[in-house]
């Protein structure tokens, strides 16, 4: 099933590289931090390192009181954080400009590009935001025995309905994780139904208001 995936994902990439192409000329899209993308990232020297995965603006800026929390638990620990898109990029290099070893891209989710990254940064532990389920990325990262956890998780109504279509797969998936802490108890039912062991269930509440309190 990892092959089918990783198969779809390259055709995915392939059909949309004249979109990249017309937006890369127009706008200056996804050229930055391509060979990052592709698992070329910058090393982190003499600290065990705990990556944070951010997707975009709205998880960067939820991230904030996280980041906080674990600068002040993990003194002696380097933070790298990563990100897909451009925007939110931008923000985490100013947002995390002062707590951050490194902020980088996320590779896409092929086993050599996510190998590749995961033994540059060879991270003692890695946190990811929201519902950021790449299989090739946690996969890899089980088989490194290096814990993952879902931080501020979430599933719509709507992610909830696709994912059921293919349970089967995302069971193996998420028994990648180590655990989820979700944001309600609606979120970890439905994950509950998609197959995370319950020891490995925890709700939260939502780091986004948390974020905007520190804002303030």
């Amino acid at each position: 099933m990892y092959l089918a995936y990783s198969l779809l994902l390259t055709l995915g990439l392939i059909v949309l590289i004249p979109h990249f192409l017309i937006q890369a000329l127009a706008h200056g899209k996804y050229i930055a931090g391509l060979r990052q993308r592709l698992g070329s990232l910058p090393s982190v020297n003499g600290k065990p390192v705990i990556w944070l995965h951010c997707v975009s603006v709205g998880e960067t800026q939820a991230a904030r009181p996280l980041v906080q929390r674990v600068k002040q638990q993990f003194p002696h620990h380097a933070l790298v954080v990563s990100t897909i898109t451009l925007t939110g990029q931008k923000l985490a290099r100013d947002v995390f400009r002062t707590t951050a070893e490194s902020v980088f891209y996320f590779p896409f989710d092929w086993r050599w590009s996510v190998r590749r990254a995961l033994k540059t940064i060879n991270p003692a532990a890695v946190l990811i935001m929201e519902t950021e389920l790449w299989p090739n990325f946690l996969r890899e990262c089980k088989a490194r025995r290096i814990p993952v956890a879902l931080v501020n998780g979430r599933i719509s109504r709507q992610s909830f309905r696709r994912y059921t279509v293919i349970r089967f797969f995302l069971r193996r998936v998420l028994n990648c994780l180590s655990l989820a802490v979700m944001q309600s108890e609606t979120d970890v039912g439905r994950l509950r139904k998609l197959g995370m062991p319950d020891d490995k269930l925890y709700t939260a509440g939502n780091l986004k208001f948390d974020a905007e309190l520190a804002g303030e």
